[in-house]
C-alpha cells in the first residue's frame, strides 16, 4: 500500500469511528426524509450516521470509492480539485441542507474532487447501500435525486460563467447568489453564515477584495452585511449583476 493510500484509509477510518446516530434535531433538517413512506423513512434513519468535521479536514478525496451519499448538516464544505498545473480549483460551496455527490454514488465511481470543511462542520451520510434501496423502491426518493441533478447541472453551467468572469464584484455576486439555491440548499433560508475569509476561498479572491464586492452589493440593495454573515435581501438582482 501506498503512502499516499494508507493516509486516506486512516482519514476515512477515523471519520467513521467518530460517528454517530443522529439526533431528532439533525434528522429535521434532512429535506428528503419527509419524502420517505413509514418503512423507508425507518430504514434511512437506521442507517445515516453523522460526524462532526474539523476545519481543513477532508471528507472525500480524489480517487477514494464513494461508501456515502452526503449533506451537510451545519457548516460550510468545498467542492475542488487540482488543475493539471497543481493549482486548486474550486467547484463550489456546499452550505447548510446541500447534498451532494449522487451523480458518483449511482456510478459507484470513485470521487474525481475533494470534499473539504472550510470550518467546524457537522455532516451526515447515508451507505451507498441504502441510497440504492431506496432509488429501487421510492418513486419520492427519485424525484428529489432527479431535481438535484437537474439543478446541479445548472449550477456547475452557471459556475463556468462565473469563472469567464473579470468583474470581481459580479464574482462576488453570482457566487453569493449560488450558494442561496433554494432547492439545492435549503438549509441556508435568507442568512447565509459565512466569513469573507471563507467567501475569497470560493470565489478565488483575497478577503480584501471580497470586503470591497460586499460593501459595494450592499449599496446596491441586494445584501446586508451582518455579524457573521451575509444576507440576501434580493436575490433577483445578485443573479442579474455581469
Amino acid at each position: 500500500m501506498s503512502r499516499a493510500t494508507a493516509e486516506t484509509t486512516t482519514a476515512a477510518r477515523s471519520l467513521y469511528s467518530r460517528a454517530r446516530a443522529p439526533s431528532a434535531a439533525e434528522l429535521a433538517d434532512i429535506p428528503w426524509l419527509p419524502t420517505l413512506d413509514h418503512d423507508e423513512r425507518a430504514a434511512a434513519v437506521d442507517d445515516l450516521k453523522v460526524v462532526r468535521v474539523a476545519t481543513g479536514e477532508l471528507l472525500c478525496r480524489v480517487g477514494r470509492p464513494a461508501t456515502y451519499w452526503f449533506g451537510v448538516i451545519d457548516g460550510l464544505l468545498k467542492m475542488s480539485n487540482d488543475s493539471e498545473f497543481g493549482v486548486p480549483i474550486t467547484f463550489t460551496g456546499v452550505p447548510p441542507g446541500g447534498w451532494f455527490g449522487e451523480g458518483t454514488v449511482i456510478k459507484r465511481e470513485v470521487y474525481r474532487y475533494n470534499i473539504q470543511a472550510l470550518r467546524k462542520s457537522v455532516v451526515a451520510g447515508l451507505s451507498v447501500r441504502t441510497f440504492h434501496w431506496l432509488l429501487d423502491r421510492s418513486i419520492p426518493f427519485n424525484r428529489f435525486i432527479t431535481n438535484q441533478l437537474n439543478e446541479r447541472l445548472g449550477q456547475f453551467i452557471a459556475a463556468r460563467e462565473i469563472d469567464r468572469m473579470s468583474d470581481a464584484d459580479a464574482r462576488v455576486a453570482r457566487s453569493l447568489a449560488a450558494l442561496f439555491h433554494p432547492v439545492l440548499y435549503p438549509g441556508v433560508g435568507t442568512l447565509l453564515r459565512i466569513t469573507q475569509q471563507e467567501l475569497g476561498y470560493l470565489v478565488g479572491l483575497s478577503r480584501q477584495r471580497v470586503n470591497e464586492a460586499l460593501k459595494a452589493l450592499q449599496c446596491q440593495g441586494c445584501i446586508r452585511i451582518e455579524y457573521g454573515g451575509v444576507r440576501v435581501t434580493d436575490i433577483d438582482a445578485l443573479r442579474r449583476i455581469v
